[in-house]
């Protein structure tokens, strides 16, 4: 439960000490540090078990992490702006799945993602096995193995800016995708321990590039008021396909043996890699910083925040040779509607007025309705104002706010 609290919300840090441009650096260089600790913590560990307990060692552990706490107390986050729009937990957890639903850039990271951990999964789950019955080795040698496979791991981050100089964020995951199945095919011959081991820097090579990669894109596509939340389903995905995957790996070996298992995975994980490098990742190059641009509602009376629902319709004037165009373009503009907190969208033409038009959408409360004014990014915008350039007429569509009443609203404002 702490690290699934922890995770999401430590991740979600990380663009807020970092310009955009230097996002998957960062990215890169905090997968670095887990990394190193990887690669150093369970010799260390063991060391301090053997030599003075385990109480000791676990006494370290905690004391460790006084640091992070102290390194948390030193930064000095900007403080956000009081605007009285504070979102409740479940609020917010709707607000975090409706975005997560809407988000096309977002489902083809976790698709990725899932199919790539899917297979990967295979090597982590039968390591200990193969380290033990098809290599010989003890449970030093086992430690002497993830070892290697977090020095591979530094040594790809320190590789994968020259990398990306050659390669987009696809050819990375196919990279990656490609080599962790090598390893997996050459460890099904039993190769000697030494080569093993070598075979293991292979292996953190690709799953530091692969790791980072789908982070640094998932970290991209989300804003920042929804960073976290977006982050938490990431990691949920990544670690509901890490458990999947090994219990579906575990059950195969048991069946038809450690080397055709590894084999049969490092196979799926090809077949798969070169089928879903045609599903392109995001670029993660849009503007995502809230554009500021809709003007405040017009109100007769102050309006309570918990009101609602609230319907929002835009009355446009659309020519008929236009309408076609408009509507593709008012679908791009669903999903933006959707992600920034509206539960229900629609499009309609008066019956008795061809080219009048109406864009619908509710929000489930006046605040809710008040904070997607904060959310709209720039690159929401420019799709607004691609909808917008088919309306005709000199003036702005025109815009209504409606609330449901019911008898208690109707008598308290």
């Amino acid at each position: 439960i702490g690290a699934a609290l922890m995770g999401p919300t430590w991740q979600s840090i990380v663009p807020e000490l970092v310009p955009r441009s230097e996002l998957k650096s960062a990215v890169a260089l905090n997968s670095l540090g887990i990394n190193i600790a990887r690669a150093i913590g369970p010799a260390a560990g063991g060391l301090l078990l053997a030599s003075f307990g385990a109480a000791m060692a676990y006494g370290l552990d905690v004391l460790s992490y006084v640091f992070v706490i102290a390194a948390l107390l030193w930064w000095k986050r900007p403080k956000a702006e009081a605007s009285g729009l504070n979102e409740q937990f479940f609020g917010a957890f709707r607000a975090g799945v409706r975005y997560a639903r809407a988000s096309r850039e977002l489902h083809v990271v976790l698709l990725r993602a899932a199919v790539f951990f899917l297979f990967a999964s295979s090597v982590w789950a039968l390591l200990p096995l193969v380290a033990r019955r098809m290599l010989g080795g003890s449970a030093g040698f086992y430690g002497v193995m993830l070892g290697a496979v977090g020095a591979g791991a530094i040594l790809g981050a320190v590789l994968l800016p020259r990398l990306r100089k050659r390669l987009d964020t696809d050819g990375l995951v196919l990279l990656a995708s490609l080599l962790t199945a090598a390893v997996m095919g050459v460890l099904t011959v039993a190769p000697p321990q030494w080569a093993a081991v070598a075979l293991m820097l292979v292996l953190g090579l690709g799953w530091i590039i692969a790791l980072t990669t789908l982070n640094g894109v998932a970290q991209a596509v989300l804003p920042n008021w929804v960073r976290g939340r977006g982050l938490a389903i990431y990691l949920m995905v990544f670690n509901g396909a890490m458990a999947a995957g090994s219990l579906g790996w575990g059950l195969i070996a048991g069946q038809a043996g450690l080397p055709v298992t590894l084999l049969m995975g490092a196979a799926g994980l090809v077949v798969a890699s070169l089928i879903f490098h045609r599903v392109k990742l995001p670029t993660g190059e849009a503007d995502l910083q809230p554009s500021n641009h809709w003007p405040e509602p017009l109100l007769a009376e102050p309006v309570a925040h918990d009101r609602g629902p609230v319907m929002v319709q835009i009355e446009y004037r659309i020519a008929k040779p236009d309408l076609p165009a408009f509507l593709q373009a008012m679908q791009r503009l669903s999903q933006e509607r959707r992600r920034d907190g509206a539960y229900a969208w629609g499009v309609a033409e008066h019956t008795g007025e061809p080219g009048r038009v109406i864009e619908w959408f509710l929000v489930e409360s006046w605040a809710e309705h008040l904070r997607q004014h904060h959310r709209v990014s720039k690159a929401d915008a420019d799709l607004q104002a691609e909808a917008l350039r088919f309306h005709q007429g000199a003036e702005r569509p025109v815009v209504h706010h409606f609330l449901a009443l019911n008898a208690q609203s109707a008598t308290t404002p």
